[in-house]
């Protein structure tokens, strides 16, 4: 009942810049966090940056001065400012969400179908 809907992938030259969003919709309830992840070829998923309900941003060591990561909790969107991109960022970006529900102390987990990033050199 919750979708991810992610957009702002593409090609780009090694230095330049992207910015990815991510748009939840559906039955949205409290918000836990918001985050990246991205996904290269034969590589493990990794996290690259998010962001608590609270505010409180967290950034992989190879993005952090490079990427920001910021939302519009009206809109229930987060999104992903990458300049100074390398080619080592070329992978694959999915959003996360993690939601609470009313009297229900799990949390729910849900991503967004993924968009490609490519860094020429």
């Amino acid at each position: 009942q919750v979708q991810l809907v992610e957009s702002g992938g593409g090609l780009v030259q090694a230095g330049g810049s992207l910015r990815l969003s991510c748009a939840a919709s559906g039955r949205i309830f409290g918000i836990n966090a918001m985050g990246w992840y991205r996904q290269a070829p034969g590589k493990q998923r990794e996290l690259v940056s998010s962001i608590t309900g609270r505010g409180s941003t967290n950034y992989a060591g190879s993005v952090e001065g490079r990427f920001t990561i910021s939302r519009d909790s009206a809109k229930n969107t987060v999104y992903l400012e990458m300049n100074s991109l390398e080619a080592e960022d070329t992978a694959v970006y999915y959003c996360k969400v993690s939601i609470t529900r009313p009297f229900d102390s799990r949390m729910y987990d849900y991503w967004g179908q993924g968009t490609q990033v490519t860094v020429s050199s």
